[in-house]
């Protein structure tokens, strides 16, 4: 009974660990999708800057956000990998 409550807190952690993940990468998302709105806006609009530097801006942006991603997802994997090695450790 004692270790079947030790596995739950342990997954109970994790659990919480992944949510916090995911919240923290939800709201860079959300920031992402607000500077995309906002340079879609500024070339629709009566901008003075050139589309040149404009296209280069995006790209700049979508090149860091790419680097982000990966890096976000990269943290989601291992996380969920030490949980897995942990359950496999248990259960031998």
């Amino acid at each position: 009974m004692l270790s079947r409550l030790q596995e739950l807190r342990k997954e109970e952690e994790t659990l919480l660990r992944v949510k916090a993940a995911l919240h923290d990468q939800l709201r860079r998302l959300r920031v992402e999708e607000l500077a995309l709105q906002s340079m879609i806006r500024s070339r629709e609009g009566n901008d003075t800057v050139s589309s040149a530097t404009a296209a280069e801006e995006t790209r700049k942006t979508l090149g860091q956000m790419d680097n982000e991603a990966a890096i976000n997802q990269t943290e989601l994997h291992l996380s969920l990998q030490d949980h897995e090695e942990e359950e496999e450790e248990e259960s031998d």
